[in-house]
């Protein structure tokens, strides 16, 4: 009798009726994808923080790099940067209101609020969008010596960067107008930066108020976590070893300081931003089945559940990438 009962139950545990955890097949597998998603960003934020305090001597100043605000001039560091952000934990706020109100089967609640969660996904995509596009294109410019490092110039009088326009001389011999009245076509090669070295330096020399300062940060002192200021003199030692002209970031050159900043700026929040591209794209066809009355049909909204999940593991991610890569 007792080998029957205990037969009995392990055919109840282990016959496939069960659901673990109290949870559906669908939402069992969403969690099984969203540990191994999340041991994936942990790599990448893990190998940013090991190479950030290996260099941190040189690591560019977040503060001095997302400056930015759509339609706006001037200096405001990382308050666009707090307003992405802010929309994207609003709307994983939308997407609680959204489920909440599936689980009351109240169709036109869960249309509204996830239209709101995607508008809000959509304007995030933008705004990183404008803010790749403003990191690649850069406002200043800088050197780069033969030995890699980069140099940045600043006004003394205001002890703001300067930007190259500001000083740098135009000296129409130094390269050739490719124009078609010249009679003189480019066709291939990498695109010319505004100035040459030639340009910058003529132009460094006839500005006194110009100096430069080097991506290290002063590590004791006053001026303990700013860039290194040099003397005129160190500045025109320094200008001596220039190699090239650098505009903005790209995956070989970074006029903010150290490349590997740039990489993983580029592939860190590239890879977030494609998750929440698709999470808007999964979120639409949700909609869109919410419209037509797919799960008021089914009798529940678990599917709302499911993408929802998805979602605020994306939200979590970004807190953390702003903590990481932006705030510390």
């Amino acid at each position: 009798m007792d080998s029957t009962v205990a037969t009995g139950s392990e055919e109840n545990v282990w016959g496939g009726a069960g659901n673990p955890l109290g949870a559906s097949y669908g939402k069992l597998m969403m969690w099984f994808f969203l540990v191994s998603d999340a041991l994936t960003f942990s790599g990448l934020l893990a190998a940013y923080g090991f190479s950030r305090f290996k260099f941190i001597e040189t690591w560019p100043i977040a503060d001095e790099v997302f400056t930015h605000v759509p339609f706006f001039h001037g200096n405001y560091p990382m308050y666009y940067v707090a307003f992405m952000t802010f929309i994207l934990i609003m709307s994983s706020v939308t997407m609680v209101l959204a489920v909440d109100a599936g689980h009351k089967m109240k169709k036109n609640a869960v249309i509204w609020y996830m239209f709101l969660t995607i508008i809000g996904g959509a304007i995030f995509v933008g705004s990183q969008a404008w803010e790749w596009a403003t990191f690649i294109r850069g406002d200043y410019g800088a050197i780069e010596t033969k030995g890699g490092r980069i140099l940045q110039f600043v006004n003394t009088d205001t002890g703001e960067r300067a930007r190259l326009a500001d000083f740098a001389k135009t000296m129409p011999s130094e390269r050739v107008n490719h124009e078609s009245k010249n009679g003189v076509w480019f066709y291939k090669g990498e695109a010319l930066p505004s100035f040459s070295v030639n340009e910058v330096v003529a132009g460094f020399k006839a500005n006194p108020n110009i100096t430069i300062r080097t991506e290290s940060i002063v590590q004791e002192g006053e001026a303990q976590g700013e860039k290194t200021l040099l003397s005129r003199s160190e500045a025109l030692a320094k200008l001596k070893n220039a190699s090239e002209v650098v505009e903005g970031a790209n995956l070989i050159h970074n006029e903010y300081g150290s490349r590997l900043f740039a990489d993983f700026f580029f592939f860190i929040t590239g890879f977030h931003g494609f998750h929440v591209t698709s999470g808007v794209v999964i979120n639409l066809i949700i909609f869109f089945n919410v419209v037509l009355g797919t799960y008021e049909k089914r009798g529940h909204y678990e599917m709302v559940e499911k993408v929802g999940l998805y979602w605020h593991f994306v939200d979590l991610v970004w807190v953390f990438v702003f903590t990481f890569f932006y705030l510390v």
